[in-house]
């Protein structure tokens, strides 16, 4: 019984010193373009806003699209026991500047820091490759992230999503919301299990009601991972995007949000002859998002 008391009073404390936190921020929020106050907006009614690259028109883009295309023909398939689990590739690209950069434009970060409220750690970037699988596992298992209160992941799909390629898919907050009697059971079930599949989902919240994200190459995802049930769908198809993150600096657990940029997968070699290769291809493409239109991955 002492030990209940005392997490609920160390809970208690946590959320006002989190509360007079957001308050003091309030001020030093950075200025918001008013062509971004939509995406603000949608954000804070529904936790995730849907655009593209291009209605965006971040200055950086199109370095951006050029160093992913380039990467993507490296990254493949793991050599995996189960024909139906298949692991994703993924590449930490972190310390490229061609992806951080664009990552930390000041149009997106203003928004992101009007969302959370507070001082925020852009953690880094990750260039992924979804294989086709028949088992859900891993992020295809419905979950929230818990690195911190607020966690943004900014997603960017390098190929056209249809359903066979996996996209996006989220239950709106509506439905598990914590006034929501499905909260408690669905709760229970990933703190047991670490993600629930969508048979066991069904019963709780229909199908009727998911949410799916298909879109076309160039779709950006913005979108609370913490506040909304999510996960990535059985593809049938491969499927290649891009995942920025943030929270607030710092986080509530710093631990989990290592993997964007140490060793726990791999970089790209970029030395020597390839290093120069891409430079190469990089000086050769137009610096505008104009040239968005004429890269095709």
């Amino acid at each position: 019984m002492l030990n209940k008391i005392k997490a609920k009073t160390s809970a208690l404390s946590y959320e006002l010193k989190y509360r007079m936190a957001l308050v003091k921020h309030r001020k030093n929020l950075p200025a918001l373009a008013e062509c971004d106050r939509p995406i603000l907006d949608s954000l804070k009614r529904d936790y995730i806003c849907i655009t593209n690259l291009t209605d965006l028109g971040l200055s950086s883009t199109s370095q951006l699209l050029n160093s992913a295309y380039y990467l993507l023909p490296s990254l493949v398939k793991n050599n995996s026991n189960s024909s139906d689990q298949n692991p994703p590739a993924i590449y930490t690209v972190t310390d490229l500047p061609q992806f951080s950069t664009w990552g930390r434009e000041p149009r997106l970060i203003s928004i992101i820091e009007n969302y959370i409220g507070l001082p925020i750690a852009f953690h880094g970037v990750h260039l992924r490759k979804d294989f086709p699988n028949k088992d859900q596992f891993a992020t295809l298992l419905w979950h929230r992230d818990i690195e911190d209160r607020r966690v943004i992941k900014v997603i960017v799909y390098l190929n056209d999503v249809e359903e066979k390629h996996g996209p996006f898919e989220y239950v709106p907050l509506s439905y598990t919301s914590p006034y929501h009697p499905n909260c408690y059971r669905i709760k229970s079930k990933i703190n047991t299990s670490g993600g629930i599949n969508d048979e066991t989902l069904n019963p709780i919240i229909p199908k009727s009601a998911w949410k799916s994200c298909p879109g076309p190459a160039g779709t950006v995802i913005i979108v609370d991972t913490r506040r909304l049930l999510h996960h990535g769908t059985l593809r049938t198809q491969e499927r290649s995007t891009l995942f920025f993150a943030y929270t607030a600096n710092p986080p509530k657990q710093p631990q989990l949000c290592n993997h964007f940029w140490d060793d726990s997968f791999p970089k790209p070699n970029l030395s020597g002859e390839y290093d120069q290769e891409l430079n190469n291809h990089l000086s050769s493409v137009p610096k505008s998002s104009e040239s968005l239109t004429a890269i095709d991955g």
